[in-house]
Order: structure tokens, then C-alpha cells, then sequence
């Protein structure tokens, strides 16, 4: 760390740096931690070509919102955030798992008249659009499936014939989905590695991706990597139920978009299991 920086953040904080650790970060930051002399620590994240004033205001929205253990923000500005340091770490039990199912069930159950938010977001290092529609489905193919379809391409990552086998695959999306009840409140990037936990229960959820969706999109990105188990659903559906065409067909559908992601992220290694929901779904 500089030393203009390392002055910089004293005097944001009022506290003379003790110490100074890298933390793995995420995709769009370097983290570090941030020891201070009578304060605790710190969690330091400096900015590139990304604006951390938008994870500023999506840890503020889930804090002010949900019961979810987000850190506070303690400063925000374009290029430095200074946040909560949480002492956790990744690595689910089958005690945090069904307590992740609880915090998870509770923040779905907040709503809103419209699928999308009121700015738009980021997930990892790519834009988010997060324009309100009144349909689920219409969102999802707009402003997930195809919006990250074309990021995708842009990346250089996405052949043509995978590309127009998801154009026609977009076009199939409204056989299988449903219009939920009402938009709910997701994390919107919920796996293990954004959530640390220390013994049985979870202490902190980092990095979100949020917006109002079909509860179904976040639940299905946990399935993608493993990343939970029985004891995390068996929690969750005591208060939130799922059917089972969910975990039989629609969260393949929710988890081409993380695989989009993924793709236009870290390159080809997810062709081959976008290719494999597209013959799921003869496309």
C-alpha cells in the first residue's frame, strides 16, 4: 500500500495502521485487511476500473433491508471502500447450511412491485442491467439470458455456433418458467465463497449481485458448484417451499447465466456445460 493511500485511510478512520494483510479478493478489487490501534480491524478494497461506490450501496441496501450478516460501510468512494472486517471464513457445516437456508428463506420473503432494482448493478467485474419489468420471464431473457449472452461474445469466448444455439434456446425459455407470485429479494452471487461462517453459524454474507428476481435464480447458482447440501434446502423449504420442477428443470435454465458469467469471465472450460443444458433442452 502506498504511503498516500496508507495517510489517506488513517484519516478516514482516525486511527494510525498497524498492520496490513492481503485477503483474497474479489473480481473487481484488491482486499486488503487493515489493522487499526484501538479500533479493530478493517477491510480495505481498492478500486480499478470499477466504481465501489455500487457494492457501497448494495451491502447499505441488504443492512437496511434484511437480516443477512453484510458488513457495514464505513466510507465509499469511486476508487477506496472501507468496510466491516468479519472474522469468518468459508467452509459450510451442516449446522451453517440449514442456518444459511433459514437467513436466505427470510430475505427472499422481501418484495417488490417490479422484477429488476432501481439502479443497475455489477456481478463480479460485469455490468448488471437491472431495468424494472412487471414480468419475471421478460427479464430474465432481456436482461440475464441474452444481455450476458452478448457480453459473452464480446469477450471473445463464446463461438457462433454456441451463440446461436442460445439465441434459440432464449427463445424456448417461456415453456418452461413460471411467473412467480411476486419479485423477491435475492443476494443475487450467493456461493460458498461469499459467505463466512464461523462454527455452526453464518457471520457474514460479502459481495452481492442483488436485484428482485424469481427466488429460484439464487437458489438455483447454489446447485451450480455444490456449494450446498440437503441440510441447507431441508432449512430453507420449512419456510419457503419449492417444487419439484425446479430442481428437476428450471434451475438448469437459472444456471446458464452464471455460466455465462463464468464464460466470459475465465474462458472456454464452461462451454462444455452450457453446451450440456442447451441438449437438456434440445437446442
Amino acid at each position: 500500500m502506498n504511503p498516500d493511500l496508507k495517510q489517506k485511510i488513517e484519516k478516514i478512520t482516525g486511527q494510525k495502521i498497524i498492520r496490513i494483510q492481503p485477503l483474497d479478493g474479489g473480481m473487481i478489487s484488491q482486499v486488503t485487511r487493515i489493522d487499526l490501534d484501538s479500533r479493530g480491524s478493517v477491510v480495505a478494497k481498492l478500486g480499478g476500473a470499477h466504481d465501489l461506490t455500487i457494492e457501497a450501496y448494495m451491502l447499505n441496501y441488504l443492512r437496511q433491508r434484511t437480516s443477512l450478516p453484510v458488513p457495514e460501510v464505513f466510507h465509499s468512494e469511486a476508487s477506496l471502500l472501507l468496510i466491516e472486517f468479519i472474522d469468518g471464513a468459508p467452509g459450510l457445516n451442516r449446522e451453517s447450511e440449514a442456518h444459511l437456508g433459514e437467513l436466505l428463506a427470510e430475505c427472499h420473503q422481501i418484495k417488490a412491485t417490479a422484477y429488476g432494482l432501481e439502479r443497475d448493478t455489477l456481478i463480479g467485474p460485469i455490468h448488471q442491467p437491472n431495468q424494472p419489468s412487471e414480468s419475471w420471464i421478460a427479464f430474465f431473457r432481456e436482461h440475464r439470458l441474452l444481455y450476458m449472452t452478448d457480453i459473452a461474445r464480446q469477450s471473445g469466448n463464446l463461438p457462433p455456433a454456441l451463440d446461436t444455439r442460445l439465441q434459440r434456446f432464449a427463445e424456448k425459455v417461456d415453456r418452461y418458467l413460471i411467473e412467480p407470485n411476486r419479485p423477491a429479494l435475492i443476494h443475487g452471487d450467493m456461493w460458498r465463497a461469499n459467505v463466512l461462517a464461523r462454527g455452526s453459524r453464518i457471520v457474514g454474507i460479502i459481495d452481492p449481485a442483488l436485484y428482485y428476481a424469481h427466488h429460484e435464480m439464487e437458489l438455483a447458482y447454489m446447485t451450480l458448484f455444490d456449494s450446498v447440501s440437503d441440510d441447507f434446502f431441508g432449512s430453507y423449504q420449512q419456510i419457503q417451499p419449492l417444487d419439484a420442477a425446479f430442481f428437476e428443470l428450471r434451475r438448469h435454465i437459472y444456471n446458464v447465466y452464471p455460466l455465462l458469467v463464468h464464460l466470459a469471465i475465465f474462458g472456454r472450460k464452461y462451454r462444455q456445460p452450457l453446451d450440456s443444458v442447451l441438449r437438456r433442452f434440445n437446442c
